[in-house]
């Protein structure tokens, strides 16, 4: 599955009513950190079709991340059921990323 871009208008839709874990990146494209764990985020996507993968930029849509707190980039949340059920701040490597996914 393709990683979906997530917008304050779509958020509702791909995130929270989503039938399955949802692991959404927050990211800047000046964002250092944030290159090294996107192609990551985009490997998971490739790999795992029982979860939905998104990424919001934060320039673009900083009502989003005002709304979760995002106060440092890359912020990785996963969603289940609507809720946040983990949360990693910073660059992680991949297990670690599918690990929050457990």
């Amino acid at each position: 599955m393709s990683v979906q871009t997530i917008t304050q208008e779509n958020f509702d839709q791909v995130v929270l009513q989503a039938g399955k874990p949802v692991l959404v990146d927050f990211w800047a494209p000046w964002c250092g950190p944030c290159r090294m764990v996107s192609p990551l985020v985009d490997e998971i996507a490739g790999e795992r079709d029982d979860i939905v993968v998104g990424k919001v930029n934060v320039d673009e849509q900083n009502e989003l991340a005002a709304r979760f707190g995002v106060m440092s980039i890359p912020t990785l949340l996963v969603f289940k059921g609507g809720e946040i059920v983990n949360k990693a701040v910073g660059a992680r490597p991949k297990a670690e990323l599918l690990k929050l996914l457990d």
